[in-house]
């Protein structure tokens, strides 16, 4: 007799299953990561709001909704669901035209874009469409973490500097960096890189650990205490008390011209960023996840995020590092990270009004250290021209054309690499490893000896 699996709906549902077989053993640890998490999310999501664009509160809001989202629909245990780096620069660099210096329709269209990326999860899910990630090589990957790491790292050098800044890409803000650095503040650098200095030591002393959380604290003190801000030292201002609201955004699609792109190129890079990281634990930890899931877990998320006045989320490498080492088993972290996040918001928010922005300028760049990878670019070099050349069309286009357009003209030139590729296969013939009876490609390694009267190959 065929045995009842329970409603078709149920199967997409990825809660139901982990709650049904959740013990009650894994309650600390889950709860116990949670609380980790909030506390690592507090000054990344004010850092990434900043460069967002938006107020603080904006950041919070994304962690803690998004988390909501993404522990009802996502297939990972460990993915941690928050505002990222490029995400929030792609927003900065391309929302700012669109809002014409309206603060308001700016939030608003952050806002809808996020409801966008849902629309667009749900349509991808529908569509079966998480087979086109391939299409994006990890030599691409590369170059535009490389060009999105100089581009964040260059959006706040000004932060860190107490100079104005400004320009519309890498080399624009490079040339008005250059002449404004007569205007440094010398207290506003200072504390600066006090700030990276305390985080890079608190990273290798203290692994896993809310280091930035405690640098957060201490520099409030210390900007309380010596009256910084009277210095003129730039702080973050009030941030609202209260938890967010749930409603639509004031806006319609039909009345942001160019909010689909922003949401498409958003949706690409929360797709990658996240199933690439919930592939890292999910491997790490002996189960597997489901990549067309991942459509809804992410579209959850954003649907959440936008509903409350946050914008686009995605997951992150980082913060789930710091979720798996606090010790979560399940998404039920993520609930406890969005409680302690709530509480932070109703009790706490007084606390941050006299945070320095160069602390949270600190904290990006330490932050977005680890997307530049030259030394991988180096390899490529040595090892495959075509790689290292979709690698470096990657890493130009974002520093000319800002994240948006850079993911887009490296997704072209991936589809392009593996058409490259398809109409020319590389074929290998192989020669014997010297003293062995193992065989490689003999262009590789010429040192290789050839057969006599016989020509070996793989397509």
């Amino acid at each position: 007799m065929k045995q009842e699996s329970g409603p078709t709906w149920l199967q997409h549902v990825p809660a139901a299953r982990w709650l049904a077989g959740y013990r009650l053993e894994w309650l600390p640890r889950d709860a116990v990561a949670g609380a980790t998490l909030a506390a690592y999310a507090v000054p990344v999501s004010l850092a990434y709001a900043a460069l967002a664009g938006l107020p603080p509160q904006a950041g919070i809001y994304g962690y803690l909704l998004g988390g909501v989202g993404y522990a009802l629909l996502g297939s990972s245990r460990q993915l941690a669901i928050g505002p990222t780096s490029a995400i929030s620069l792609m927003i900065a660099d391309t929302v700012a035209t669109m809002a014409d210096g309206d603060a308001q329709r700016y939030a608003q269209i952050v806002s809808l874009a996020g409801l966008m990326v849902a629309l667009l999860c749900l349509i991808a899910w529908l569509l079966r469409l998480s087979v086109l990630v391939r299409l994006i090589s990890d030599s691409i990957l590369v170059g535009f973490k490389a060009g999105a790491g100089l581009t964040i790292a260059m959006t706040q050098l000004p932060s860190l500097l107490g100079v104005p800044g400004g320009g519309h890409n890498f080399f624009e803000r490079l040339g008005l960096l250059a002449g404004q650095l007569g205007q440094v503040q010398y207290l506003v650098l200072a504390l600066g890189l006090v700030t990276i200095l305390l985080l890079i030591m608190g990273e290798r002393l203290l692994p896993a650990r809310p280091v930035a959380l405690a640098v957060v604290a201490l520099s409030i003190v210390v900007a309380s205490a010596f009256g910084l801000a009277d210095l003129g030292v730039p702080t973050t201002g009030e941030v609202p008390a209260g938890l967010p609201s749930l409603e639509l955004p004031g806006l319609r699609l039909r009345d942001v011209e160019g909010i689909v792109p922003l949401a498409g190129g958003c949706l690409l890079l929360a797709y990658i960023e996240s199933v690439s990281a919930a592939r890292t634990f999910a491997s790490k930890h002996g189960y597997s996840i489901d990549p067309r899931q991942e459509f809804l877990g992410i579209g959850a998320a954003n649907l959440l995020a936008g509903f409350g006045h946050g914008y686009p989320v995605a997951g992150g490498l980082s913060q789930s590092a710091v979720n798996d080492k606090a010790g979560a088993r399940t998404p039920l972290a993520l609930i406890f990270a969005s409680c302690t996040l709530a509480l932070c918001l109703l009790f706490l928010t007084g606390l941050l009004a006299d945070l320095p922005k160069a602390v949270l300028a600190a904290i990006v760049l330490t932050a977005v250290y680890g997307l530049i990878d030259f030394p991988a670019m180096l390899r490529m070099w040595r090892i495959s021209r075509i790689d290292f050349y979709a690698a470096a069309i990657a890493l130009v286009a974002v520093l000319l054309l800002g994240i948006l357009e850079g993911i887009l003209l490296a997704a072209l030139a991936s589809i392009l690499m593996l058409l490259v590729r398809a109409s020319s296969p590389h074929v290998a013939f192989l020669g014997r490893i010297p003293g062995t009876s193992s065989f490689s490609d003999l262009a590789r390694h010429p040192e290789n000896e050839p057969l006599p009267h016989a020509i070996t190959f793989l397509p």
